[in-house]
């Protein structure tokens, strides 16, 4: 396959509905007495394939990144979807409304369980591969684990793949190193740490998705801000996507949430770069190393922006 016939492949597949049924579960940690909701999309392809868990963003949900399940399931991930309790849905739904959203994002205790609920459901995962009569028996491959996220969920993403917390990582078992691959949109700039300090130990291949409108009405982020972990990050192969025109919003899916946070203008593209991504990061595709490192032209508008380092 030429790189351009890949490149329109993916943007395809990106663009169409998996076939098979999303699996709704709730996923019980026993040690924490905790109840994870998930929903699994299953990869179009037989055999042991990759996986790739997907974390909401603040007040978001499993129904939420729908684009991005249906886009890794259609080119041969399992896609994870994971929701958090205590910076899921629950808050806007309540009576705190944008006051409880503010205070779930900065409660300390949010934080810590969006990173054990991600490392839980890497276990989990191994677990149910390896058991009899699970729909992912014998369907994964744990060599090949990834993890993305948008905004609450970029920043988890980014912690689990080594990102240091102020303060240290009070026993944290981070980074996961079992995950070999991470994709964050709308990414997080460092608090309370230097940038180079905050990022040093970080090795896994990281892809950075964000767009030129991309300001956080939370934590204050600016679209410049945004880039601050791809220039930040030197220890790992990393790539950052600019969307022209894209919002905070506009990498979320989360239709419960209102239009603006599902509008699909930019989700065909951040799906099929993020699979591009994924096959030359994780399949040694080289095909899609070189579309990456070429600017993925027929992809992306001429007014994206991609960059790569270490790829």
């Amino acid at each position: 396959m030429t790189r351009r016939a890949l490149l329109v492949a993916l943007a395809a597949a990106a663009a169409t509905t998996a076939a098979a049924e999303p699996l709704r579960q709730t996923w019980r940690d026993a040690a924490r007495g905790r109840d994870i909701p998930i929903l699994l999309r299953p990869a179009e392809a037989a055999g042991a394939r990759p996986l790739v868990l997907l974390s909401h963003g603040l007040g978001g949900s499993r129904e939420g990144l729908g684009y991005l399940g249906r886009a890794f399931a259609a080119a041969g991930f399992h896609a994870l979807h994971l929701q958090h309790p205590g910076s899921d849905e629950a808050l806007w739904r309540g009576p705190g409304g944008v006051t409880a959203l503010g205070a779930a994002a900065f409660d300390p205790a949010n934080a810590v369980a969006r990173l054990l609920d991600s490392i839980f459901a890497v276990e989990e995962v191994l677990r149910r591969a390896a058991a009899r009569g699970d729909p992912l028996s014998g369907r994964v491959d744990a060599a090949r684990l990834a993890v993305a996220g948008h905004s609450f969920g970029a920043w988890t993403v980014q912690h689990l793949l080594g990102q240091r917390i102020p303060g240290g990582d009070r026993g944290l078992p981070v980074p996961e190193r079992r995950l070999a691959a991470g994709i964050a949109l709308s990414p997080s700039p460092p608090r309370g740490l230097p940038p180079p300090v905050a990022f040093a130990r970080m090795t896994a291949p990281i892809l950075h998705v964000t767009g030129t409108l991309d300001s956080g009405f939370v934590e204050g982020a600016t679209p410049a801000d945004r880039e601050i972990p791809f220039r930040a990050t030197r220890g790992a192969p990393a790539a950052l996507a600019v969307l022209d025109g894209a919002n905070h919003a506009a990498f979320a899916d989360e239709a419960a949430a209102g239009p603006r946070w599902a509008d699909p203008t930019h989700h065909a593209r951040t799906g099929a770069l993020c699979v591009l991504f994924l096959r030359a990061v994780l399949e040694g595709d080289p095909e899609a190393r070189a579309a990456l490192l070429a600017g993925a032209p027929e992809l992306l508008r001429p007014s994206d922006r991609l960059e790569t380092r270490g790829l």
